[in-house]
């Protein structure tokens, strides 16, 4: 088993990325494979070496190592997106010229006017460049995205947690970027080279991520890549049935630990709203391989307050 965590250095670590960390670590640790940590920094606006630092600083104080990586490197490297964009190019280059991928000049500010529903704006895209030829002083206006023509079909597979999916992309997502206005290649392009290319074989992530991976399994079979197994897993949610992000700072692993919270209590904690023990106390990350069981793991969303890590 090659089993990888992939955090976005946009900010802090918290609650939430320690949660699918710890829950993939143990899926790899538990079946004796091997870890792998890649830096998703493909987005140059928002990512930064100096929370990658921190987060990388945050993962081994947690008791989170990984075999492969930034710091430790490997076989399968380089292991941050932003020096991997040309791997990105070629397999882009190779949908191209396949005729698979088109330009498409589309605004933001069209495409939300488009949508045929309420919220459709970010996933349903209604072919506009795909089918009508675009004017001259459109196409000197602005560099375009580049969209995969997706052919019609249903993409299914069954998730270790989730179950069985099936999506038509076609009708429910439609063309979906692949490559951004500005140039930069977009996530479900670049997460399926990178996970390909280091041979991962299983993917353990958030159910947020659930209805994107259809998407990158087509990418998958249009690339003639293995695709590796999936498991989505509940998302830890705050009182109000909101997902923990990293502009909650309360939540965040340098504020936890400037508390006082040990990494055995949050470790613990997790575990305990995992399932994986019964009672809340504080526990060593390699202490939990043992127990670790997909099956255990909760079918719903997970509220979590933080007046509870301080409870033992």
């Amino acid at each position: 088993m090659r089993g990888r965590f992939a955090p976005s250095p946009t900010g802090e670590i918290h609650l939430g990325n320690v949660w699918t960390a710890l829950l993939a670590w143990l899926q790899v640790r538990s079946a004796g494979g091997t870890m792998v940590l890649r830096i998703e920094d493909l987005d140059p606006d928002r990512s930064r070496p100096a929370y990658a630092d921190k987060l990388m600083a945050d993962m081994k104080w947690l008791g989170l190592d990984w075999d492969e990586g930034p710091d430790v490197g490997g076989r399968y490297g380089p292991y941050s997106q932003n020096e991997r964009r040309a791997l990105y190019q070629v397999a882009l280059d190779r949908l191209a010229a396949a005729g698979l991928v088109y330009p498409c000049y589309c605004t933001r500010a069209e495409l939300a006017a488009s949508a045929p529903h309420a919220g459709d704006q970010e996933r349903l895209y209604p072919g506009t460049c795909r089918h009508s030829p675009v004017p001259a002083d459109r196409r000197s206006a602005r560099r375009p995205a580049l969209r995969l023509a997706v052919p019609d079909g249903e993409i299914a597979f069954t998730d270790l947690h989730a179950g069985y999916v099936c999506q038509e992309l076609a009708r429910e997502v439609g063309d979906f970027v692949v490559r951004r206005s500005d140039g930069v290649h977009a996530y479900q392009l670049a997460v399926v080279i990178d996970d390909a290319a280091m041979e991962i074989t299983h993917v353990l992530r958030g159910h947020d991520l659930l209805g994107s991976t259809p998407r990158q399994l087509l990418l998958y079979r249009l690339l003639g890549c293995q695709a590796p197994v999936f498991t989505h897993v509940p998302l830890l949610v705050d009182a109000e049935g909101y997902r923990l992000s990293k502009r909650q700072q309360a939540l965040s692993v340098a504020a936890l630990r400037a508390h006082g919270i040990t990494p055995e209590t949050i470790i613990g904690y997790l575990a305990w709203k995992a399932n994986l023990i019964d009672i809340f106390q504080p526990v060593k990350a390699a202490e939990l391989t043992g127990c670790f069981d997909i099956a255990k793991l909760p079918g719903e969303a997970v509220i979590v307050e933080s007046y509870e890590l301080w409870q033992v």
